[in-house]
């Protein structure tokens, strides 16, 4: 690899390709439009990109409970695995805010989401030896380039290739730019999950999606073993096609998923709010709605903070949640947490499929 392996645009003007490429649209579109009606967005980045980061490092065999991530906080006590996730959430949140910001996925955008998923500043490979090998029997299956300042080179033009003025949908180069990413994979550690960041971080930029809660994380986990044999059949044989396919059926899938998850969720919340109002209407806020869900498991200090009450009358609010039934206690480690058991159902049985 001397060079960013383009493929031709009109090897991809065949009927699977813009079959899948119609009703990838078509659902992103209503994603879309079905986030832009909330009337709080911010809850869903915080939400889903919690069970983003969980299945993202789950497919590094990074493994952690949903307990360790949702009562997260930064002490000690905290297991690798769950500050891992936590570290993937600050990278997306980094690298969405720079988009925003400059309307590009910059180089130095791409090296702080690294940063921050490894936290280290080690930036690209400067020294030969990576090697990918199957887990299972230790082969090695591909070797990226090794010169480091190929590396660089090799990157400057995937950046310019992002930001190419041309024809090619924003879905193929999308699915273009992150099998190239991952060959040339140019970083010591976190390639795979700096990797799916950049998918959403591109989504974003061509103005496809609002927000980065387009998460394939969860469809590569489900099909692994396609997601790695594509990868290494494309740099063997060149043939775009199947690889592209596979991506753009991935955001279809996905995005089916969430646009049900993100009704039922505006469900939930309308639900939640009428019964809040109903019977506990003198400690109904709008802020305390949010606050449950945007915090799956919600805590003296966050209803203090969001609600701007004092500790005493958050501590109130929630025994008062938790005896009529809206929230459950629970302690993990020192601390109390409030679980919005509903809320934490639907974000943690999401199914890729229709039914």
């Amino acid at each position: 690899m001397t060079e960013l392996d383009i493929p031709n645009p009109a090897s991809l003007e065949i009927k699977a390709v813009w079959q899948s490429l119609t009703e990838a649209h078509r659902h992103l579109a209503e994603l879309k439009g079905l986030c832009e009606s909330l009337p709080n967005r911010a809850i869903l980045l915080d939400t889903l990109a919690i069970q983003e980061a969980k299945d993202s490092s789950e497919i590094e065999n990074i493994i952690t409970t949903h307990d360790e991530l949702y009562a997260y906080d930064q002490s000690s006590s905290a297991s690798p695995a769950a500050k891992e996730v936590q570290n993937y959430i600050a990278a997306l949140k980094v690298g969405f805010t720079d988009v925003v910001n400059s309307g590009l996925i910059r180089m130095n955008t791409i090296l702080r989401v690294q940063e921050e998923v490894e936290q280290n500043n080690a930036g690209f490979r400067k020294v030969p030896g990576t090697v990918l090998k199957n887990q299972a029997t230790g082969a090695v299956v591909y070797e990226p380039p090794q010169d480091a300042v190929l590396v660089e080179k090799l990157m400057a033009q995937l950046v310019a290739f992002i930001h190419a003025d041309d024809e090619l949908d924003p879905l193929l180069r999308m699915a273009i730019a992150h099998h190239q990413f991952e060959s040339i994979h140019p970083f010591y550690d976190g390639n795979g999950r700096t990797g799916r960041i950049l998918n959403l971080l591109m989504l974003q930029r061509d103005g496809l999606m609002d927000l980065p809660v387009l998460y394939l994380s969860r469809y590569i986990t489900a099909t692994k073993d396609q997601y790695y044999r594509l990868l290494q059949s494309t740099r063997e044989t060149h043939d775009w096609a199947d690889w592209c396919v596979y991506i753009v059926k991935g955001v279809a899938i996905t995005a089916r998923s969430e646009i049900r998850l993100i009704k039922n969720l505006r469900e939930l919340m309308q639900a939640t709010k009428h019964r809040l109002r109903s019977k506990l209407p003198r400690i109904y806020s709008q802020e305390l709605l949010n606050n449950l869900f945007r915090y799956p498991y919600t805590k003296i200090e966050l209803v203090e903070k969001d609600l701007g009450v004092s500790r005493i009358t958050a501590a109130k609010h929630l025994d008062t949640l938790v005896e009529n039934g809206f929230v459950e206690k629970k302690k993990i480690g020192r601390t109390n947490f409030y679980i919005n058991r509903p809320l934490f159902n639907l974000l943690t049985q999401i199914s890729l499929n229709d039914e």
